[in-house]
């Protein structure tokens, strides 16, 4: 069975509180989402003239897979369609789909509307009618439904069948408050597709962490199309989350959700977050860094066996990668089988699977720990084998960090930071300075900067978190440990830099993550 996947991530994961949009980053989201093969995009509300002229700009957009959506709200207590501006506006969108909300609990239309029941379903229907009158195919999103159906079932049906009767191609459940449990969502569900057959719709809220469950409670229950967010952004705990949601619905359940295109997902939700400005969450189901990593000695030796011990599903068919995190507990079989990413016909008993062993036990020593640092591990490995190549060798590097004088007489920490940095690439020396807003932030840049002639494509990547830990001690003096995490909008890898001088073990951990990126891309 083919299921409608229905991407908020514009509207609701622009309400959340840490996510803004711009233009330019809406546009680059539905080429994206459009490429992963979602069935609809839902990509803003109708609020004024300027929100139309997106949608115009977005409609020119040579989609291939999705239909924009464009979102807005049912008539006001007392208003007429005719002299609604906002659904005029709404009904001028450039395009074939809208989407509107409207109350369907007895509560929410008497405390919030301050109107009647009657009244209520009045506005919905002139609303749908309208649109439909006007061309549009029109979705309508049930807020609040399954609270209303809790109070008042005969009501909340009566929405749906006001809204249906209307010309609603698609009739939308919303768990608004996110405060259901999923054995409510099942039954109430089943109870609608039931009654108005296959154009039912999910759209769950994440209040008890539960959204997800609760979305694949409605569809065995019959629904057709699967609302949410990638990574679950949104308004509160956010929305369910896609990334989690598709996975489930397509390999466990079985459903056809975006087809073979699921193999894009993890590239495509790190994508979007990147967009977004966002930190991505290694940790979440299916897409996440630490989805297939292992590093528990059993599991390691179970998964190289047979991945089915401690993996559900292949990580590739998600478009992720199994990681085997290797420590100083680690043993010869578990390195062997990191070495064979880069050797893949190294014998497994070969005298170079000890030494990178010795050597990666003799940095873990030294106060190093490549957990969360793949990319650094990986350039010790290769130091061992002797195949890292050297892309630069630092002659000199400056940091400067004094008051701001510009900005003096404010009470504030105005610290203004610097970084000069020289360089050479075989017998050519490049000498660049910047700056920044920290003593790494000017490194990073200046960094870049005087790399950027040798290597252009070091203009690709860029600096997404950095993270200070002391591993030694507890005083100043002590031993702190840096963690930079890099992106070039398609990976993300991390790195690391031990040293009692912070802008020492900061430059480790900035040119490993440097040289990390031009030995991959090599």
């Amino acid at each position: 069975m083919k299921l409608e996947i229905y991407d908020t991530t514009l509207r609701e994961g622009e309400q959340s509180a840490s996510v803004s949009f711009t233009r330019e980053d809406k546009l680059k989201i539905i080429k994206a989402l459009d490429a992963l093969g979602v069935s609809y995009i839902e990509a803003g509300m109708i609020n004024s003239p300027e929100d139309i002229a997106f949608f115009e700009k977005a409609s020119l957009l040579p989609l291939e897979n999705s239909r924009l959506v464009a979102f807005g709200a049912t008539l006001r207590p007392g208003e007429t369609a005719k002299s609604s501006r906002s659904l005029s506006l709404l009904a001028s969108t450039p395009t074939d789909t809208v989407c509107v909300f409207g109350k369907s609990w007895e509560y929410q239309v008497e405390t919030v509307l301050r109107t009647t029941k009657d009244e209520n379903l009045r506005m919905i229907a002139d609303t749908v009618d309208h649109l439909v009158s006007e061309g549009k195919r029109v979705f309508f999103d049930a807020e609040h439904f399954f609270d209303g159906y809790s109070d008042d079932p005969t009501y909340a049906m009566k929405v749906l069948e006001t809204a249906k009767n209307a010309g609603a191609e698609r009739l939308i459940l919303c768990d608004t408050n996110g405060g259901m449990l999923p054995d409510i969502i099942g039954m109430a569900s089943a109870a609608v597709t039931a009654r108005f057959g296959q154009c039912i719709g999910i759209h769950c809220h994440n209040d008890l962490g539960m959204a997800e469950a609760c979305s694949v409670s409605a569809v065995l229950s019959g629904v057709l199309q699967v609302q949410g967010t990638v990574s679950g952004i949104g308004e509160r705990c956010g929305n369910a989350n896609l990334n989690t949601l598709i996975p489930i619905l397509q390999l466990k359940l079985g459903f056809d959700c975006i087809g073979e295109r699921l193999s894009f997902l993890t590239e495509t939700a790190r994508y979007i977050n990147e967009t977004a400005n966002r930190p991505f969450d290694e940790k979440e189901p299916f897409v996440g860094g630490y989805a297939f990593t292992h590093k528990a000695g059993m599991h390691i030796d179970g998964v190289m066996k047979s991945p089915r011990t401690f993996e559900h599903i292949s990580p590739e068919a998600v478009g992720n990668l199994r990681n085997i995190v290797i420590s100083s507990l680690s043993g010869r079989s578990a390195m062997a089988d990191k070495l064979a990413t880069i050797l893949p016909d190294l014998d497994r008993n070969s005298d170079k699977v000890q030494s990178c062993l010795e050597a990666v036990r003799a940095k873990e020593n030294a106060g190093y720990t490549y957990e969360d640092a793949e990319a650094s591990l990986m350039l010790v490995i290769k130091e061992a084998l002797g195949m890292r190549k050297n892309y630069f060798d630092l002659l000199n590097f400056k940091v400067i960090t004094d008051e701001d004088t510009r900005v003096a007489g404010q009470n504030l920490d105005n610290m203004r930071s610097s970084a000069m940095i020289k360089i050479a690439v075989d017998s050519r020396e490049e000498l660049a300075a910047a700056e920044g807003n920290g003593p790494v932030n000017a490194m990073d840049k200046a960094l870049r900067k005087v790399l950027s002639a040798f290597y252009p494509i070091i203009d690709n990547m860029k600096l997404t978190d950095f993270k200070v830990r002391v591993s030694s001690g507890g005083a100043t003096a002590s031993v702190v440990r840096v963690v930079i995490e890099s992106t070039d909008s398609k990976s993300v890898w991390r790195t690391v830099g031990v040293s009692t001088d912070i802008i020492n073990a900061s430059w480790q951990a900035l040119r490993d993550s440097v040289e990390y990126m031009l030995d991959r891309n090599e």
